[in-house]
């Protein structure tokens, strides 16, 4: 057992004993756990990939005459929120140019801290302590009083490998997904990563010391979707898990580890490099400090389904995942990771230094993390579902005669009917067939008939079945529970309910 304290003063004196993440592994593999957790001290870990929820504090000072910086604040044409009081403002990473989509907060921040002059506009409600109404000038990040990188979720304990089942490209925070399992994308340093290393956080808390975008900055709380109450393996998450609220001094910070991204035909971001250092104050966190990626695993996600809640395709180790492809349906997948190895082996490199230059010494944790369970937003309206919107389905046999089917139409008003044979559907019949029909001169129902019928099922969102017909650019879609037909939903129906309820 060791203390902080202990490890501190071994730290002062030069005698310390500090190894990367990276490098624990091969040690502990070669000496064991009882005697690397006596030898050894430190172990550094890293990080760098997009963390959109992050953002800066800046402190303009006060205009002469004064104003309050209230409303349409623009930094390089980026909003910030300015009614936080007279000259605060907050750039959020994620917040867009007007005039450019591909750039946006966290290019701001990255423009700052290059010391770079920054655009700044701005408008207030004029009151008699701040006369002044609007402001226009360019400034640097030295012209500030304050600039604190404030983030609030950063450094997710384990995240999901993404993948599409669809026949389309999707656009999304992990990338562009190609159709039909075309790629893979994850994002996670693996066995170098902070929280992976520290799974349970007892070590990491309120008052942590970290490396932050190439400065020294703190654990200020637990980040927001933090979320402790999750599947384990080998004591490390499958899924997103605990996050982290960090602040540092922005003016410390260089951009070869903070740099505004843009993900394609999503949004902007801030790639964020954050370290921290684990004191090795025992066995337990030893082992814990020794995993490799072969014994780290997470979830493939399938991001087709628009539903919060994915499917799970597999489990997959990073060790596959940093192979470069994996497998998915007997078929080979080309894998592409949207954060940097490197540079998180950068980090934990040059926080290794730092620790044994004496220049780094670590924290006690003044609290620990909270243990709390992820909660999805609290909706008020009722999720619509196909079965609230569904009509009954008129439905004819096989072999009906179409002259029948047609006066079926008449007398039901309806342009669709199911056709079904033995109980079971077997195609649709539409009014359009009908006088197609009536041009062949047929009396035959399956020269008309549609039979690889785009359906749905009742328990479907009404949002999914509305884009179902869209894609297909059809007007109906029988309701079918294993082949038998409870209803239908048409485009005159979704059509009713948006003028009614507003979906």
């Amino acid at each position: 057992m060791k203390t902080i304290a202990e490890i501190n003063e071994r730290i002062r004196k030069g005698e310390a004993v500090v190894v990367t993440a990276e490098e624990m592994i091969d040690i502990v593999r070669e000496k064991g756990i009882e005697k690397v957790a006596k030898e050894v001290d430190v172990v550094t870990t890293g990080t760098m990939g997009a963390m959109c929820s992050s953002g800066a504090f800046l402190n303009f000072g006060h205009s002469d005459p004064p104003m309050k910086l209230a409303k349409n604040v623009l930094l390089n044409d980026v909003e910030a929120y300015g009614d936080i009081a007279a000259v605060d403002v907050y750039i959020g990473a994620a917040a867009r140019s007007g005039k450019d989509e591909s750039y946006g907060g966290g290019h701001v921040i990255e423009d700052l801290i290059n010391r770079k002059e920054i655009y700044v506009t701005a408008e207030g409600d004029k009151t008699d302590c701040y006369p002044k109404t609007s402001i226009e000038t360019k400034i640097t990040i030295d012209d500030l009083n304050q600039a604190i990188l404030c983030n609030p979720r950063n450094g997710y304990q384990n995240y999901n490998v993404a993948v599409n089942s669809s026949d389309k490209t999707l656009y999304t925070y992990m990338g562009t997904l190609l159709p039909n399992f075309g790629n893979v994308t994850f994002s996670s340093a693996g066995q170098l990563s902070p929280l992976i290393n520290d799974p349970y956080l007892e070590t990491i808390g309120i008052g942590t010391r970290i490396f932050l975008g190439g400065g020294t900055g703190y654990v200020i709380g637990e980040g927001t979707q933090h979320n402790t109450e999750v599947e384990r393996l080998n004591d490390v998450p499958v899924k997103p898990a605990a996050t982290l609220m960090v602040k540092g001094d922005l003016k410390q910070m260089n951009s070869k580890f903070l740099k505004g991204g843009y993900v394609y035909k999503y949004g902007t971001t801030l790639y964020v490099g954050i370290g921290v250092p684990i004191p090795v104050l025992n066995e337990r966190i030893a082992k814990f400090c020794s995993i490799s990626n072969a014994r780290i695993f997470a979830n493939v996600i399938d991001y087709a389904v628009r539903h919060r809640n994915k499917p799970t395709i597999r489990k997959i180790s990073y060790a596959e995942l940093m192979s470069g492809k994996i497998t998915i349906n007997d078929e080979e997948v080309l894998v592409s990771p949207l954060s940097s190895y490197k540079k998180a082996g950068e980090i934990a490199s040059e926080l290794k230094n730092l620790v044994m230059q004496g220049d780094f010494l670590l924290t006690q944790a003044v609290a620990e993390l909270p243990k709390s369970k992820f909660k999805p937003m609290k909706e008020i309206t009722k999720e619509i579902k196909v079965r609230d919107v569904m009509t009954r389905a008129i439905v004819a046999d096989l072999d009906s005669e179409i002259s029948h089917i047609s006066r079926t139409m008449i007398e039901k008003n309806v342009n669709h009917i199911a056709i079904l044979k033995n109980d079971l559907m077997v195609g649709i019949v539409t009014s359009w067939d009908i006088a197609r029909a009536y041009g062949l001169k047929t009396e035959n129902l399956t020269d008309i008939m549609t039979r690889n019928v785009v359906v749905a099922g009742p328990d479907e969102n009404i949002e999914d079945a509305a884009k179902r017909l869209e894609e297909h650019n059809i007007s109906a879609l029988p309701v079918v529970v294993e082949k038998r037909v409870v209803g239908i939903i048409t485009a005159e129906n979704i059509s009713v309910l948006i003028r009614n309820r507003k979906i």
